[in-house]
């Protein structure tokens, strides 16, 4: 199976909303933010590995929890993914802090404050 061919996109979606559920309805560790996201998900082609890229709302410390959180839950996550979906072999799950949405909002802050310091000096 190829990294991009049909089945393993829709495995990688498959595995997306059902470790979306998980978090959000299923762990009660208290390490882990309520404003967790999975970003995205990448199976390998032979069903062995996953990377799950996960954000969180808040605080680097918020996030030091969360991840630590979920990587203790690994074992308890993918007896889950296994109840949940039909696959021949459950994903070992390898969880990446998504750094992505924090980057994107401080160089939008960075744009707007360039912008608004430039009209201030037409204004002048």
């Amino acid at each position: 199976m190829r990294k991009n061919s049909v089945k393993n996109i829709r495995i990688n979606e498959e595995v997306f909303r059902e470790l979306s559920n998980i978090i959000r309805g299923e762990l009660k560790d208290p390490r882990i933010s309520p404003m967790t996201s999975v970003v995205s998900v990448e199976v390998a082609p032979d069903l062995k590995t996953a990377k799950a890229y996960i954000s969180v709302l808040g605080d680097e410390e918020a996030a030091k929890k969360t991840m630590a959180g979920l990587k203790s839950c690994g074992g308890f996550i993918r007896h889950l993914l296994a109840q949940n979906l039909n696959l021949r072999n459950t994903p070992e799950i390898t969880f990446v802090l998504d750094q992505s949405i924090a980057y994107g909002v401080r160089m939008s802050k960075l744009i707007d404050d360039v912008v608004s310091g430039e009209s201030k000096e037409d204004g002048e």
